[in-house]
């Protein structure tokens, strides 16, 4: 029993028109008319597929369908929003790959032992909204609703995540968590080179790298750019160049294992001729070992507050993430490879660089992750792509591990 790529692939195709952006590109940032309308669409389709919706208060839309037992159900799926100027694949390929699977076993008249659930979780992506993987986060019952309701949108903190939720019609009353899974599974794309650089078919996860994400801003004075001395000046930019510096270099020195990375940068008053008053900046450390990950950021904090003392300049630190490293259980990554090489396919077992709902899901039930081959690696980005050929492996590979972990008697 193979999926219908076709019609996954007129499907996602169908969804990249909900905020196309360039050729081939997306913009559908969470909670906002675009997410809606794909939201609305896969609302839809889940009831025309025979799913019964439950849309919690967070806005996680699950679909579940009945198996022979009523116990626990096997979830997949992903997430529907992305980033700025992002891909039609990261995240819509899990949840249309997840509601092919659910067509693939009607059309075949199969009825699983085991329910299952088609979930969409609310913002993955976390670029409006703090954190990323919110859904699954709260989901998983690693975050406090309420708190997370309150979030601000970075670009306007009169916009909520709760009032947000709202305006589009996804303020659900059921209370996330409240339906729990026997397993949860998340196909994806790689958003790396390994893969197609190894001419290998699928990515066998067995871990997700740790992730904290802190923003600073260091706050000096404004003053003119002709007139002030440099033996006067309190230059937060300036000050901010020298952390870029040694973030960047932290991750480039031998046998490194921690990725750095200052993200964003905001000069106040953002003038050519202003001694910049203040700097806003990002910092991400990425690690598949907690110690090193801790290490870092210790390391670099501690580089942070040296340079605005000898500067004598103030500073500000907000932690927005704080993410450990998460590996999956054995039994569900080799439930994955034998997936795998019953199909024929070739595999890799091999770690996530990103952060995913199924690292958050990790708490919650057995979980991992499924990857295909990203296009010279690229992701995030409105040139992302993976080929067809690719797709129809994940879908399939998604399939055969469902249906080996649900079971159809």
């Amino acid at each position: 029993m193979k999926i219908n790529a076709q019609r996954l692939l007129e499907n996602l195709d169908r969804y990249a028109q909900i905020g196309k952006k360039g050729r081939i590109g997306v913009e559908r940032i969470a909670l906002s008319k675009e997410d809606k309308e794909a939201r609305d669409l896969l609302k839809t389709q889940m009831t025309d597929a025979g799913l019964e919706v439950h849309i919690d208060q967070l806005g996680n839309m699950i679909g579940l369908r009945k198996g022979k037992s009523e116990g626990k159900p096997v979830a997949f799926g992903s997430h529907l929003d992305t980033v700025y100027s992002g891909g039609r694949y990261d995240g819509a390929l899990g949840v249309l790959a997840g509601l092919e699977l659910i067509h693939t076993l009607n059309d075949n008249h199969i009825e699983t032992d085991k329910p299952l659930a088609l979930v969409n979780f609310t913002n993955e992506e976390g670029v409006r909204f703090a954190p990323d993987m919110m859904g699954s986060h709260v989901y998983a019952g690693k975050a406090d609703l309420s708190e997370i309701l309150k979030s601000s949108a970075y670009d306007d903190p009169n916009e909520t995540v709760g009032s947000c939720l709202k305006s589009i019609g996804y303020a659900g009353k059921m209370k996330p968590g409240t339906i729990e899974f026997d397993a949860f599974y998340e196909l994806h794309i790689e958003q790396g080179p390994v893969l197609e650089l190894e001419q290998i078919n699928i990515g066998v996860v067995e871990l997700v790298q740790g992730i904290y994400w802190t923003r600073y801003v260091i706050k000096g004075e404004a003053n003119h750019a002709g007139t002030t001395p440099l033996y006067y000046r309190k230059d937060a930019g300036f000050a901010s160049a020298k952390v870029q510096q040694f973030v960047g270099e932290y991750a480039r020195k031998r046998d490194s294992r921690v990725l750095t990375t200052v993200g964003s940068v905001k000069f106040s008053p953002g003038a050519i001729n202003i001694v910049p008053e203040s700097a806003a900046f990002t910092l991400d450390v990425r690690s598949t070992d907690e110690t090193l990950l801790k290490e870092a950021q210790k390391d670099i904090d501690a580089y942070i507050n040296e340079v605005v003392a000898s500067d004598k300049l103030l500073l500000e630190r907000e932690e927005m993430v704080r993410f450990g490293p998460v590996r999956f259980p054995l039994a569900m990554t080799d439930s994955v490879q034998h997936a795998t090489k019953s199909l024929g396919l070739t595999y890799k077992r091999m770690p996530s660089g990103a952060g995913h709902d199924a690292q958050m899901m990790a708490s919650f039930c057995p979980s991992t992750m499924i990857f295909i081959p990203s296009v010279k690696g690229i992701s995030h980005n409105v040139e992302e792509y993976s080929h067809d050929h690719d797709v129809e492996n994940g879908a399939n590979v998604l399939l055969a591990a469902v249906l080996g972990k649900s079971g159809i008697g």
